[in-house]
């Protein structure tokens, strides 16, 4: 087996080689990167529909009379908030402030569905089982699930060709256990790419059989599979944070832009007394979203700076498939990361022109 190849295979792994998938390990997993090419494939979710892979990612189960309140220590946001069949999405942090991973937290009618970066399964499940408390299960279900992710403003319609669930009524953020071609599943109406989405959590042995459905259900409307190049550009168009380069244990949610996640007033969680410290004694740096003046592409690891004077680094960076100019991500001191800030990146010891903007970089996206 090939180093491309090597890895843990995900329930969609012959689907990936049947469409011709360049292969990539990626966290401990065979994922594809690409198909036809990673600009063609964003485009299309942009203007049409597409569908992801998104297997790797881990699943945890919560249940019993404790589970509330658990997760209400344990993340950031606020679990209470949440009625059956609504999805939020969340962080945990480390007492100091920093983030232990971001994650979505399904509530079903007697149980809690956590949502987890592929990167970080094992670390948050060990992370949560430090702290579980009396009246709170946890349970590692990642192997019970396959996730396939339907993307686009084309999405709807082609779902909607196989179930009678009425699709008109789930809002965003919010899921339902529908039949999708006579597989039971979790349908939720979320995504990470700016577009009008589904996702859906079904049983492993039913995810070759329901992918060849979508794919036939999907002719209509064009849909094309989707690799983790594409996924990566569309989330950074939309200024979505990926955690191991724009956040990690070394940032806090205040200075990443998710103070909106942070409800510093719902009680303690673990990390609230170093934030509440943070946010009075004022922040120091924030991610800020810039893109290129020039006709240059910034890079993790680049150098960003003010008059010549290095202020930060690139946590991500691309060149835009949908503005067609070169977009990043970087933690700056406050005094320059308002909108409009004039700044450099340092790409192969040239100074490149770059302007601080008001994310997203796209504006058009489908979701509701």
């Amino acid at each position: 087996m090939t180093d491309e190849h090597s890895g843990q295979r995900t329930p969609f792994y012959d689907c990936h080689l049947k469409h011709g998938a360049r292969m990539v390990n990626f966290c401990g997993f065979a994922m594809p990167l690409q198909y036809k090419g990673i600009v063609d494939e964003h485009r299309h979710v942009r203007q049409a529909v597409g569908m992801f892979d998104l297997s790797h990612m881990g699943e945890f189960t919560v249940r019993g009379p404790e589970a509330a309140s658990f997760l209400q220590y344990m993340t950031i946001n606020d679990v209470n908030h949440l009625e059956a069949g609504q999805a939020q999405y969340t962080a945990m942090c480390y007492p100091d402030g920093g983030i232990v991973d971001d994650l979505l937290i399904y509530r079903l009618e007697d149980e809690y569905l956590l949502v987890v970066n592929a990167a970080n399964i094992a670390k948050d499940f060990d992370w949560l089982k430090e702290h579980r408390r009396d009246g709170a299960e946890l349970e590692d279900d990642s192997s019970r699930y396959a996730l396939l992710a339907i993307q686009g403003p084309r999405s709807q319609p082609v779902l909607s060709r196989l179930t009678e669930t009425d699709l008109d009524s789930l809002s965003f953020y919010h899921f339902t256990t529908a039949r999708v071609a006579d597989a039971e599943m979790i349908v939720s109406r979320t995504g990470y790419t700016g577009e009008d989405g589904f996702e859906l959590y079904l049983a492993p042995e039913e995810a070759p059989r329901i992918w060849e459905a979508v794919t036939s259900a999907g002719r209509e409307d064009d849909l094309q599979p989707v690799g983790l190049g594409a996924r990566d550009s569309l989330r950074l168009e939309m200024k979505y944070a990926l955690y191991g380069q724009d956040i990690d244990r070394t940032t806090n949610p205040l200075e990443a832009g998710l103070g909106w996640i942070t409800k510093l007033d719902k009680g303690e969680f673990i990390g609230r007394k170093a934030l509440l410290a943070q946010k009075e004694n004022g922040l120091t740096r924030r991610l800020a979203a810039f893109e290129m003046l020039a006709r240059a592409v910034p890079r993790i690891g680049y150098r960003l700076q003010v008059d010549g004077r290095a202020v930060g680094r690139v946590t991500s960076g691309i060149f835009s498939p949908s503005l067609n100019k070169g977009i990043g991500c970087g933690y700056l001191p406050v005094e320059y990361a308002s909108v409009g800030t004039r700044m450099e990146v340092l790409i192969r010891e040239q100074a490149q022109p770059a302007q601080v903007v008001k994310p997203p970089f796209y504006k058009q996206g489908s979701h509701r």
